[in-house]
């Protein structure tokens, strides 16, 4: 099987790099991951050719350009493009497919990219690996980055099982935690745990610069540590990734953060009237509550 990436920034150059690595026979363990991927080549396609000669180089597809004629190849093509140019891609790319290609996407937004594509394609299969680093660009491609990280799968109706399959297997060898669900509840769900995360986090760092005192400001700077950090690494991430998540999730994302507002308020106001039992039920809630989580 070969495989198509379309896009070679982070995702697409991990996935390449953990592709190949596979390729040399590590991992393979059950009859339908090699029937998956033996004997087949990881081909590139990137708007840059610079790209496409720094993913050869550094072992991430074994072959590259920047025309799109290259997927015609492929038995399956993850579209790793940004979410704002994957319809456009899909477009271009539909007349260079062989007809029983799978297409897939990593897109970190689901209903409007399987409603676009799920016409034009039969053997469409929704996806979404939940990795990454607050870098992009082939240069921040990484081994191993899909590794115990969720990837998620949003087949409908009309998608073929055995296309599904294809895309499960492939996600199961990278080492993900695999997970379908309908593209809808997708959206609703990452809108909480990733996109408000983005939102908030963005919020935090704009309002720390909002203090008027330069000394003072000058001293959060240098005593910044691990909460600082860890609260605020997804805001200070790719712009437009959180633009795309805001404009093409935007009714889930409005109701977290409305959600998020209306907390908020309940903890100014207990701060505000010295309320500090409240206070500390608020927290000892949340403190439960965060344990619920699989991170």
């Amino acid at each position: 099987m070969n495989i198509g990436i379309v896009g070679l920034g982070l995702i697409g150059g991990s996935l390449g790099l953990d592709l190949r690595s596979l390729w040399e026979g590590k991992g393979l363990t059950e009859p339908l991951e090699e029937s998956v991927l033996q004997g087949g080549r990881v081909l590139g396609v990137s708007r840059r050719q610079s790209t496409c000669s720094r993913a050869i180089a550094m072992g991430a597809v074994d072959e590259a350009s920047c025309s799109l004629s290259l997927m015609a190849r492929a038995d399956i093509v993850f579209i790793c493009t940004p979410i704002g140019a994957i319809a456009s891609t899909v477009q271009q790319l539909l007349e260079h497919l062989n007809p029983h290609a799978i297409l897939t996407d990593v897109g970190s937004v689901k209903t409007p990219i399987v409603d676009m594509i799920s016409p034009l394609w039969r053997n469409f299969v929704g996806g979404h690996p939940m990795a990454g680093t607050a870098y992009s660009g082939i240069d921040a491609a990484q081994f191993k980055l899909f590794v115990g990280r969720p990837y998620v799968i949003t087949p409908t109706e009309t998608t073929p099982p055995e296309a599904t399959e294809v895309v499960v297997a492939i996600a199961n060898l990278l080492g993900a935690r695999v997970y379908q669900s309908s593209p809808m509840d997708h959206d609703r769900a990452v809108a909480w745990i990733s996109h408000l995360p983005v939102m908030v986090s963005a919020s935090l760092i704009a309002a720390t610069a909002t203090e008027d005192n330069q000394e003072i400001l000058a001293l959060a700077y240098q005593l910044a540590s691990s909460g600082f950090r860890d609260t605020s690494r997804v805001g200070g991430g790719n712009p437009e990734l959180g633009v795309m998540m805001a404009k093409y999730n935007r009714e889930a994302v409005l109701k977290s953060l409305s959600n998020y507002r209306e907390s908020l308020d309940k903890i100014t106001l207990a701060i505000q009237q010295e309320d500090w039992e409240t206070l500390e039920q608020y927290l000892t809630a949340t403190q439960q509550g965060r344990s619920r989580f699989n991170c």
